[in-house]
């Protein structure tokens, strides 16, 4: 969120054809500090908002609610450090926890592996072994993780799931066979909560539009708006936090799903692959 947003002062101070010592007189602050702003180092104040948007000529009431809308949500982030930040090895992926920690719904499609968020513990400690967390405590850290993740899941204002997954990810013998079994019994489980829908993308649907990796998008508010997608490689990470390019990774999202079965049919395919379809 600061970076959209920073970005988002940043091409309106270029638009209004003045510089950051200019913009910094109206704060009585520094250019220094408009820069950080610009760049999303720094929090967000909403006079601060409110006055530069003054500067720059926009008199829009609703665009600037937007920009104090993006403002909280960057404050609440920000406040949201937590058992994330001592995890080993998160790395960058600590800021993805956070913003999934305030946002109100999640988009995922997966090729390879089951959403985290729906991963069984046996699940995961499969995959530390298998990425080189080789030492018992930092495998059981993960463990604990993805457990406290998934706490979105339950409360008072859950957190809403939408996950395509590829048929290969449910075929992917990750832990063997009883493992396998327990956490697609668990994929079932969780399609039958309001909140989670699941769908399978069947070998049989052919090419699709989003072959070429896995991704999220994160949503802040009602349909439509504050989206941010994120995808990760084995060597970087990608956040669209634009308009243009969140909306691309919806796009995407919304075709990977059209093509897929329907939340029963997928359930069906499941519990088939489960007995060992």
């Amino acid at each position: 969120m600061g970076r959209r947003l920073g970005g988002e002062l940043l091409r309106l101070r270029s638009e209004a054809g003045l510089t950051q010592p200019q913009a910094a007189r109206v704060l009585s602050a520094t250019a220094a500090k408009i820069a950080k702003m610009e760049r999303g180092w720094v929090p967000f104040r909403d006079p601060d908002i409110v006055a530069l948007c003054s500067l720059y000529g926009v008199e829009d009431r609703k665009f600037v609610d937007g920009l104090l809308g993006l403002a909280r949500l960057d404050r609440e982030r920000r406040k949201a450090k937590g058992w994330w930040q001592d995890m080993p090895r998160v790395g960058a992926f600590a800021e993805y926890v956070a913003m999934e920690q305030v946002a109100m719904r999640v988009r995922t499609w997966q090729l390879a592996l089951v959403p985290g968020l729906l991963q069984t513990p046996d699940y995961v400690r499969a995959l530390g072994v298998a990425s080189a967390w080789s030492h018992p405590s930092e495998i059981e850290m993960l463990v604990e993780s993805r457990t406290k993740r998934q706490a979105r899941l339950s409360g008072k204002n859950p957190l809403e799931i939408h996950a395509v997954v590829w048929e290969a990810a449910l075929r992917q013998q990750i832990g063997g066979p009883e493992v396998m079994r327990g956490q697609l019994q668990h994929l079932i489980d969780m399609a039958g909560l309001p909140h989670v829908h699941v769908q399978v993308l069947p070998f049989g649907a052919g090419a699709h539009h989003a072959v070429g990796g896995a991704f999220n998008v994160l949503s802040f508010a009602e349909p439509g708006a504050l989206d941010v997608g994120y995808a990760e490689s084995v060597t970087s990470n990608v956040w669209a936090e634009g308009t243009e390019a969140s909306a691309g990774f919806m796009r995407a999202f919304e075709q990977v799903a059209r093509a897929s079965l329907a939340p029963q049919a997928s359930v069906n395919l499941i519990d088939a692959i489960r007995r060992g379809g």
